[in-house]
């Protein structure tokens, strides 16, 4: 048998068809310098995920200043709003910066109105609001003094609750439990409002101009249970 000897050419191209093919693989396998960074971690690496839901904070809003006379302009359409009972009316006006606590030509203001008229939940709102709970009206009494002479029970609680001093003396020399008996009938309401005042710690033992307790004016009106009320109260 003869046996053919590759020649020099051929062998020369089989070299170099080897060493293609060694690196094609290194191209297609990649390195082995280090591991390989998974796709979803490369891109969480470029460029930080943020919530979809996340909105800007809108730049708070401020009210332009009113002049004197706009301001006057509104707390007096507060003051009428109130004596209205218009409760959407009288939100809306404290909201555009009326005052509360601002008076009419007669001295009422918003909350010793609500306060007297037994208009809760204005009276509520102007408490909440700000109110001077120590505010006078014209006769220099307290809400509480005109609430407890119209039997307002629930406007009394409220009142009570909120701080209105329970002794103060307006200009006719009378008390909110002197006004309770004198000024009404001696029904259950009237009743249950010198309870209150009793509870919240009312004197009876402040005199009227006359001279006269809440006690003995109650017995000379002949109003036999509010008697029987402060003497149980001892």
């Amino acid at each position: 048998m003869v046996t053919t000897k590759p020649r020099g050419g051929r062998a020369a191209l089989l070299a170099a068809a080897a060493l293609l093919a060694l690196s094609g693989c290194s191209a297609v396998g990649g390195t082995t310098a280090g591991p390989s960074v998974p796709p979803s971690s490369a891109a969480t690496s470029q460029a930080p995920a943020t919530s979809p839901s996340a909105t800007p904070t809108p730049p708070p809003t401020t009210r332009p200043a009113l002049s004197q006379e706009e301001q006057m302009d509104l707390d007096q359409q507060l003051v009428l709003a109130a004596k209205a009972n218009d409760l959407a009316r009288v939100t809306d006006l404290i909201e555009a910066g009326g005052n509360v606590n601002a008076k009419d030509s007669i001295q009422d203001s918003a909350f010793l109105y609500a306060g007297a008229e037994g208009f809760n939940e204005i009276l509520e709102l102007t408490i909440a609001k700000g109110a001077d709970v120590s505010s006078t009206n014209r006769y220099g009494g307290t809400a509480l003094i005109p609430a407890s002479e119209h039997g307002h029970v629930d406007t009394v609680r409220i009142l009570i609750a909120a701080g209105v001093p329970v002794n103060h003396v307006n200009n006719l020399g009378w008390t909110a439990m002197q006004e309770a008996v004198l000024l009404n009938n001696g029904g259950p309401r009237q009743q249950d409002v010198v309870r209150q005042l009793l509870d919240a710690g009312a004197d009876p033992d402040i005199r009227d101009p006359q001279g006269r307790t809440v006690l003995e004016n109650a017995r000379m009106l002949g109003f036999g249970e509010i008697a029987a009320i402060i003497e149980q109260h001892g």
